[in-house]
Formats: structure tokens, C-alpha cells, sequence
């Protein structure tokens, strides 16, 4: 089916009016036309609710414009929308609104209060503009008309507020002074009652520094593309001077300019390059006083992706999504014929995305997607149609002849228009086609045959049904084609007299084949009556025709055969990025060759030097299809350098990639990332440490990049500021000696680069540096445990001010140097600790201290402790053991130790079961012992001495093996250093 949209669409929309309020007498008219067949209707809304015109003597349509007579302040003035509607749907206009300005009167006063002030000080006079609407311009009248009060370094007048600020009050400016206020839309003026200005007699004022009276607010949001007007004056004495910077140190580009002394700054066409914070500074020799402000970007939405119109089938379902760009970011709803969408069972919304399941026919209509933010609204509309048809091939038949290769798989689309889609079945001649290894019916209606053969040829036909009626197809499959880098054989067979000679030649694209000169991919197969040529390898230049010539005694002839010889496509050329943003690139190219299969589609890919290697990148659209050679990579970071190449797709597979585009850098920006992990803590005393983790040098967005770190003690309010300009920095820290000791603050860091400032990280609590322990831990206790521990017992720190976090033990030898102190730290309410790997039989000192963040405080008076002897280094010797039953018994020779060791308290004896892999120990002060183990088990045994010096040396091993004999006596001496004997 041949679909063409018919619904409603806007050629002109309704703009913004504001009227003089001496028009009301006259009439306005709100502008609207679309197209469509048949010709759209109109309606028109006000403030949200339809006006009925069949009932308005006023009001009447001429087409689709709203025109009204006689105008009404108070029934006319609002937002207008326009409604066009046909019997395809209903689409809804952008909303304009209709405003009247006037400039009331000044309330009436014969005379204003005398403004009493010393020579040489500042003064300011008020306007005080009556009620209004429409842009107002101001100025004053001094004396008398026409002599108007002229602006320079020591006089302004504020376009904001109407009021008069003289900085520094001269005897000739005594006099009467009356605010002339004059509307730009109604071109009224309006004079207020005259000011006199008075010098007081009880002296002249003395210099003073500067004072400022005229400022912009911290926070001026600014428009996209509009003028922006920033005031700054200053009362003083001398009269102050003026001046103006950013406080990223950016200088102003030409199109800034300054008026009034100063006393304006005007940015027109503002950017978002033009954000930032500002800063006035008003300086005699006095002093000087600043006051600053920051200007924020903000656009209306613009569109980066629309929706299009649709036809799609009963029973599918429908996926739309629309993006649009704007500061601050747009929110999103849908209408469907004017009315708001809310999602439901069927019908899903989430920002920009729309999608309904299982369509029906009451789905049809004109939907629009609405992006808005404060600074404004857009429409995008499209036209959905929901279609029931019965089946049709008119279209989309199958070729009469379908070309395959022998060997390969073929597919043979189904496609009929149908609406809901169409059930397919296919025959080959008059037999219905059933599923097996080689042939297999998708679920969409395609037939897929693999291995071809010459017994598939023949004719196909799909058959396609739905509920409205059933259509047919047939095409006849007879001959070839390949892929690149596959092989196959093309036959050339004759039936003849074997008695006649027969040769065989082949042609390929006019040229006989030399067979000696192919580089292999050319080969003669068969036998006497057949010349079947091999093609291996097949490359794309091997695409043609070829020829078999026969020749025999009697007669020539020749058969021929086209070979298709299809590849992925070439690579696409000439990638050039024709627009750049800092996040988005627009990017054109070429297309390479489609080697025989149509270009099915593109994907972008990019690198930087942050990147290893290329990177596929987002795109929109999101799907670029064969046809386009255009598409905007989104998502990207601000001021990276960027190479781009694009690679194309056909049926067959992927090409190679295009050569890359040239290096490119996107626009800087504002940092939009926030250092994270932000934290911080310890130190030493009077220190503040915060820490963060470093923003990477690929989301930096601009030179100039560092850090703004902001503190505060908790339960204030102001922010200490400081600024760091080293990119890779992760840790600023604080000294000052007011910070109270281990004192909560909270902090947060931002980035900023010369393009201004970006968000701070959320805020996070650092407490300052602590304080050590004030006290030593009290009754320090050594005992000596063994010759090679030592341990230590301390009563813990209570009642001090400190927080202790744990304990350290330092030690040290008799005759060692301070610089070889061996330390134990424990972290938490330890009162003891171990002291190991010491030397045997020496004296050590110690002492302890509590420790914290801030480091050890005051270390206990020293004590001493010596190691007990070594244990015996000899191993009991002569082991005899017995077994009777189940019982072992063990004898040994005494260990004697030495002088130098500690005195033998006993034995310990180690018996290992393997079935387990249990250990059990027996301590005995007897040179015997007597031990009971299973049958069915093997053992390992061990002795070794003990002394108050620690486990003495290990006998050698004594292994017991399981016997079905234990009724027998057996005996047997263990001797170190000699193989151990089986009983005997």
C-alpha cells in the first residue's frame, strides 16, 4: 500500500503581540495556517480554554487567524494557541502571548520631600516609576525642559530602578530634579513631580572610599542569543573609577562593550563562551570596593531529533523518540490529536520516548512530542497511521528468475503489504515445503535453502493470508552467485559419441584463460566429456561471464553462465567533521564502493588520546541507514582532540574503515564533572586536610583547569574559598592555629577552567587535625614468655581529652642505637601485646605510648625485660617403640641442655593420623609414654624438648603403618639421620 500523510501540518504558527494600550480601539490579529487534505479546521484557545466564537461579536476566524475587534485589556490579554484538526487528526500550535503596555501616571504630589546632602558626598535620587507594562527608558530633567541631566563619571542614571546616583554632590547641582519615564511600546512619557536638591551648612563631606549603590544580582540567568546590560556605579569622594573583569582572568572579547563612564557593561549575542562570573570594581585613593555576580547560560530547547511520520499494521507496535537540546535541560510529554498522553497498559512514556503495544486502529491520529524548559517550548508532529489490507505482492514480488550458486544458501524473501502481517507458507511446484536440515521458514515469511543443489531448482511460490484475504507469489530459481574468498565449480558437460574427440575451453569477460598464468584460482575438472572449471578463492574481479567453448570433430559449440561475485563494501572516503560543538561533531563522507551487495549501513568510530585504539561512538540518528552519508556523533567530551573514520555494511559483512578524518578539537565548556571521593582528615595540629579524587584530563573541558575548594566549620554558614590551579592535585590542606583541634567542617570542591566554573561535589564532612595523646599509659608491665617473646601488659588511657585510636609498644636492645627501635602498633582498646622474633637470652627496653591521627603522644617511662635461654637444639635421640594390640609405647633418651639453654621442663610428643589429618599432642616430664591409636590408620610421630625457652629441635619422623597383625609383637629403634625400619 502507497501511504500518504494527510494530517494537519503548521506552514505558520502564532507569535508573541504586544500592543500599545491606546489600540483598543483598533483590532490585532493572531496569526495560524497548516495543510493538509482535506483542508484543516481551526480552534483557538485562551489562557487554556477554547473561545466560542459562535458566540463572541468581537472575535472571528479569517482562514485560521484569530481576529479580534475592539480590543479589551482585561478579556484580550493572555496566551493564545491555535488548533488545526482533520479527519486525519488534530496537531496543536507553539502558544503566543497577547499583552497591552501602558505607562500609568505618577500618584499625584505637588511637591517631593528637599534631598538635604553635604558638598562632596553622594547622593541618590529615587524615581519611583507608576504602574506599567512594555519596556521602560528613564531620565531626568534638571531646572527645567529641555535641559536634561548629561551621564559621565560623576552622575548616572540606573535604566533598572529610573533612579538618579550622583557619586560625589558639587554646588552646581543644586536645583530641582523631576524622573522623565517613557514607555517604548506606547511611546507615552510621563514626569514625575520635581526633587530639590539641597546643600546642607554644616560643612563639607571628607574623601571616603567608594560605596556601591548599583549592582547586578550574584545570579543573572542569560539567554541564548540576547543583549545582555550589567550596572555598576559608586558614590565616593573622589569620584570613583570604574572598571570591570571575569574572574577566570578570560579577557573580554571585542564584541563587549562599555558605556556611561563605565558604568554599563553590554555583551550582545550572548554565548555560552560568555557565561561566568563578573566582577565590578569601583577604586579612589580612598580605597576601592567590588561587587560581582555570575551570568548562567540558558537556551530554549532546539531540536536534535524529531519524530517522522508512520504507517505500521494492526497488532505492531509503535517505538517514537524525540531529543532536544537547551539550558536547562528540556522535560518531555506527548499529545495524541491536542490531548495529553499518560501512560497506561499498552502506552509507555519516559522523557522523549513514546512507544504503544499491539496498535489498533483507534491509535491512528497526529501525535506531538513537546520539549520544554523556562525559557521555551517546541513541537515536533508526526502522523500515525494504523493500516488492515489484505495481503498484496503488487509490490514486492519475487523475481522471475532467481539467481544462486551450487553450494550455497539462498533466500528467498516473503514481503507481501499486509495489515495485520500476513501468514506465509511456500511450494516448491505443487508441494508445500516443510522445515529440515537444509530449509528453513523464519518466522517473518523467508525461506532459507542451504547447500543449493541442482535438484532445489525449479519454481517457488509463497503463499501469504491474514483475516482479509490471501495473495501469491512464484519465482523461478536457476542459477548463481558467490561471496568473496569462497570456491566453486561452474559445469560444461555434453553427451556425445565416445568415439568423437572433445576439448574443452573457457573465456572469461571476452578473454580465453590461460591456465598456467591464474596464480592458481583457475582449474580444469572432469573428465572427457566434461570441462567443469574450479574457481578457487574467488575474489571480486572474478565476477562476469563466463564462456565454455567445446569443440569436436564435427561441430563447436559454447555455453555460457554469469558469475555474481559479491564482497563486503570498500571503504567510505573523504570524512570531514563540518561542524563542532563541545559535545557533538557533524560529520560528512563518501561512499566507497558496495562490491556487488547494497550498502546496508554506517557506524562511526573515534579516537583520542585517551582512548586505546577506536571507539564506536553514539550517533544521532542512532541507525544510520545506507543512504545517508551525514550524521552527528553526540556524547562527546569537551576539548579533546578527536579523529573520526566511518565503516560501511552490506549483506555480506563489514568493510574496511575509511581512512580517519583530521584531528579535530571539540569546543571548551564549563567543567559539567565534580571532583569525587571528596574527603579528607588528619594532619597535624592547626591543619585542615581535604582530599579528592582528580577530575581525568579528558572531562577537564577547557584550559586553565583546577580546583575550588570550600570550607566551613560546621553550624556556620559562610564558605572559605580556595583555589588551586594544578590539574593532577588530589590534596589541599589548611593551617591556621585557630582550627580547634579535631573539629567537624564541611567541604565540597569544584572544577573550573578559563571558561568558568563547573558544580561543586556534594558536600562532605572532615574533621581537622587532632591533637596527640596529652598522657602516657600509666603501670607498664613486661614478662618474658620465651626466648623469643616478650610480653607487655599497660592499664589504658581514661579521661583525657585526646581521642585514643590505640596503643604502641617501641623496644630496643641494651647497646642498640635510637634508630633501631622496633615498634608493635595495635589499633583499638588493646591493653597488651606480644613482642615475637626477638633474640634468645637478651635485655630489651620498652615503652608505651596511645597513638592517634594526629600521631603517638608521650611515651611511658622505659622498662626492661630479658628473653629467657634458647631450648635445647638437639632432638631426644635413641626412640624405641613397642606395640601390643592397639596400644604404642614410646621411649626415648633424655635432652640435657647446656649452660647457655634453658633448662629441659619436659617433652612434647606429636601424633598425626592421616585418615583425619588431625594432630594431637601429649606433654609429659617422663622420657616415656604410652599412646593408643586404630588399626586402621597410619601415624606420623614426633618428639621434641621443652624449656622455659620455647619448643626444643624435632626427632626425626617415626611413621606407623596399618596391619591387619596387630596381635604381634613388634619393636623398633629410631636412630637420627637413619631410614626408618618396618617392624618386623
Amino acid at each position: 500500500l502507497d501511504v500518504i500523510f494527510q494530517g494537519p501540518r503548521w506552514t505558520i504558527e502564532p507569535n508573541d503581540l504586544i500592543l500599545p494600550i491606546n489600540s483598543l480601539s483598533r483590532q490585532a490579529t493572531v496569526s495560524c495556517q497548516a495543510e493538509g487534505s482535506p483542508p484543516p479546521h481551526y480552534r483557538w484557545s485562551l489562557n487554556g480554554t477554547l473561545i466560542d466564537l459562535g458566540n463572541d461579536y468581537r472575535r472571528h476566524m479569517s482562514g485560521g487567524n484569530l481576529i479580534i475587534s475592539n480590543l479589551e485589556r482585561n478579556q484580550d490579554t493572555g496566551i493564545y494557541q491555535c488548533i488545526a484538526y482533520n479527519t486525519w487528526g488534530t496537531i496543536v500550535s507553539r502558544k503566543a502571548s497577547l499583552q497591552f503596555a501602558y505607562l500609568d501616571t505618577f500618584k499625584t504630589q505637588m511637591v517631593r520631600s528637599a534631598v538635604n546632602v553635604r558638598e562632596g558626598q553622594g547622593v541618590v535620587l529615587l524615581c519611583g516609576p507608576p504602574a506599567h507594562s512594555g519596556e521602560l527608558t528613564f531620565a531626568w530633567i534638571f531646572n527645567e525642559y529641555p535641559y536634561f541631566v548629561q551621564q559621565d563619571s560623576r552622575r548616572f542614571i540606573s535604566q533598572e530602578t529610573g533612579s538618579l546616583y550622583i557619586a560625589k554632590v558639587e554646588p552646581s547641582d543644586v536645583g530641582n530634579y523631576t524622573c522623565v519615564v517613557n514607555n517604548t511600546v506606547t511611546r507615552e512619557k510621563m514626569l514625575s513631580s520635581p526633587t530639590p536638591l539641597v546643600l546642607r551648612s554644616d560643612g563639607v563631606m571628607g574623601e571616603y572610599e567608594p560605596k556601591i549603590e548599583v549592582h547586578f544580582p550574584d545570579s543573572v540567568p542569560a539567554a541564548k542569543d540576547s543583549v545582555i546590560k550589567l550596572e555598576c556605579f559608586a558614590l565616593g569622594n573622589p569620584v570613583p573609577e570604574i572598571s570591570w573583569r571575569r574572574t577566570s582572568g578570560v579577557p573580554f572579547p571585542s564584541k563587549v562593550k562599555m558605556k556611561n563612564s563605565n558604568g554599563v557593561l553590554e555583551i550582545p549575542n550572548f554565548q555560552q563562551e560568555d557565561a561566568g562570573t563578573y566582577e565590578c570594581v569601583a577604586e579612589n585613593r580612598r580605597g576601592k570596593n567590588a561587587a560581582r555576580g555570575r551570568l548562567s547560560f540558558h537556551a530554549k530547547p532546539h531540536w536534535l531529533q524529531t519524530i517522522d511520520d508512520t504507517a505500521l499494521s494492526i497488532e505492531e507496535n509503535l517505538f517514537w523518540e524525540c531529543k532536544a537540546s537547551g539550558k536547562p535541560k528540556p522535560s518531555y510529554s506527548w499529545l495524541r490529536n491536542g490531548q495529553p498522553l499518560t501512560a497506561e497498559d499498552r502506552l509507555q512514556i519516559e522523557n522523549g520516548a513514546l512507544s504503544v503495544a499491539a496498535l489498533n486502529l483507534s491509535d491512528s491520529g497526529m501525535y506531538q512530542c513537546v520539549a520544554e524548559n523556562k525559557h521555551g517550548i517546541i513541537y515536533s508532529s508526526a502522523q500515525l497511521m494504523v493500516l488492515a489490507s489484505p495481503p498484496s505482492f503488487s509490490k514486492s514480488p519475487l523475481r522471475a528468475l532467481l539467481k544462486a550458486r551450487s553450494g550455497s544458501t539462498v533466500t528467498l524473501e516473503c514481503k507481501p503489504r499486509a495489515a495485520p502481517p500476513a501468514i506465509s507458507l511456500w511450494k516448491k511446484g505443487n508441494e508445500i515445503l516443510q522445515r529440515s536440515e537444509r530449509i528453513t521458514l523464519l518466522s517473518n515469511g523467508t525461506l532459507q535453502i542451504a547447500n543449493i543443489s541442482k535438484q532445489d531448482a525449479g519454481s517457488y511460490t509463497c503463499i501469504a493470508k491474514n483475516q482479509f484475504g490471501t495473495a501469491s507469489t512464484t519465482g523461478k530459481l536457476i542459477i548463481t552467485e558467490i561471496i568473496v574468498g569462497e570456491s566453486i565449480v561452474l559445469p560444461c558437460q555434453i553427451a556425445c559419441d565416445p568415439a568423437l574427440d572433445v576439448s574443452f575451453s573457457w573465456a572469461f569477460n571476452g578473454q580465453l584463460i590461460d591456465f598456467q598464468q591464474d596464480n592458481g584460482h583457475f582449474e580444469r575438472v572432469g573428465g572427457s566429456i566434461s570441462g567443469d572449471l574450479m574457481i578457487r578463492n574467488i575474489q571480486l574481479n572474478h565476477g562476469g561471464k563466463y564462456v565454455c567453448l567445446i569443440d569436436t570433430d564435427v561441430d563447436s559449440l559454447s555455453t555460457s553462465a554469469i558469475l555474481v561475485v559479491k564482497g563486503p563494501p570498500g571503504p567510505p572516503d573523504k570524512v570531514s567533521v563540518e561542524e563542532i560543538t563541545d559535545s557533538t561533531a557533524q560529520l560528512s563522507w563518501t561512499a566507497g564502493r558496495d562490491n556487488g551487495s547494497p550498502i546496508t549501513g554506517y557506524s562511526v568510530q573515534a579516537r583520542t588520546p585517551f582512548t586505546v585504539g577506536w571507539q564506536a561512538v553514539d550517533t544521532v540518528p542512532e541507525i544510520i541507514n545506507g543512504n545517508m552519508l551525514t550524521a552527528t556523533v553526540v556524547d562527546l567530551n569537551a576539548w579533546v582532540e578527536y579523529e573520526f573514520r566511518v565503516v560501511a555494511r552490506n549483506d555480506v559483512g563489514l568493510g574496511e574503515p575509511s581512512p580517519p578524518s583530521d584531528k579535530t578539537r571539540t569546543e571548551d565548556t564549563i567543567p559539567d564533572t565534580a571532583p569525587t571521593d571528596v574527603g579528607g582528615g588528619g594532619g597535624t595540629k592547626s591543619e585542615l586536610v581535604i582530599t579528592w579524587e582528580p577530575v581525568p584530563e579528558e572531562l577537564q573541558n577547557g584550559e586553565g583547569f583546577g580546583y575550588i575548594i570550600a570550607y566551613r566549620q560546621t553550624g556556620t554558614v559562610m564558605w572559605t574559598r580556595a583555589v588551586i590551579s594544578t590539574p593532577g592535585v588530589s590534596r589541599y590542606t589548611f593551617r591556621n592555629d585557630t582550627i580547634p583541634a579535631f573539629s567537624p567542617f564541611d567541604v565540597k570542591v569544584a572544577a573550573y577552567n578559563n571558561r568558568g566554573e563547573g558544580p561543586f561535589s556534594s558536600i562532605a564532612s572532615v574533621y581537622s587535625a587532632e591533637e596527640v595523646p596529652s598522657a602516657a599509659p600509666k603501670r607498664v608491665v613486661a614478662r618474658s614468655v620465651s626466648a623469643v617473646q616478650i610480653e607487655v601488659v599497660w592499664e589504658a588511657l581514661r579521661a583525657i581529652p585526646e581521642r585514643v585510636l590505640g596503643y604502641e609498644v617501641v623496644y630496643w636492645e641494651d647497646d642498640t642505637k635510637p634508630d633501631t627501635i622496633g615498634k608493635v602498633r595495635l589499633t583499638g582498646n588493646h591493653t597488651a601485646a606480644n613482642l615475637t622474633s626477638l633474640r634468645a637470652d637478651t635485655a630489651y627496653y620498652l615503652s608505651v605510648a596511645a597513638f592517634n591521627t594526629a600521631g603517638p603522644g608521650p611515651q611511658s617511662a622505659p622498662i626492661n625485660s630479658t628473653t629467657k635461654k634458647p631450648p635445647p637444639d638437639r632432638p631426644p635421640l635413641n626412640i624405641q617403640w613397642t606395640m601390643v594390640g592397639s596400644t604404642l609405647s614410646l621411649h626415648w633418651d633424655p635432652v640435657v641442655a647446656t649452660e647457655t639453654e634453658s633448662k629441659v621442663t619436659g617433652y612434647l610428643v606429636l601424633l598425626k593420623r592421616h585418615r583425619y589429618n588431625d594432630m594431637t599432642t601429649i606433654l609429659t616430664t617422663k622420657t616415656s609414654v604410652e599412646l593408643s591409636i586404630s588399626a586402621s590408620d597410619n601415624y606420623l610421630i614426633q618428639i621434641k624438648a621443652m624449656s622455659e625457652g620455647g619448643e626444643g629441635a624435632s626427632s626425626e619422623p617415626i611413621h606407623i603403618h596399618k596391619s591387619s597383625e596387630f596381635a604381634v609383637l613388634s619393636t623398633c629403634i629410631s636412630f637420627p639421620l637413619q631410614p626408618l625400619m618396618k617392624p618386623k
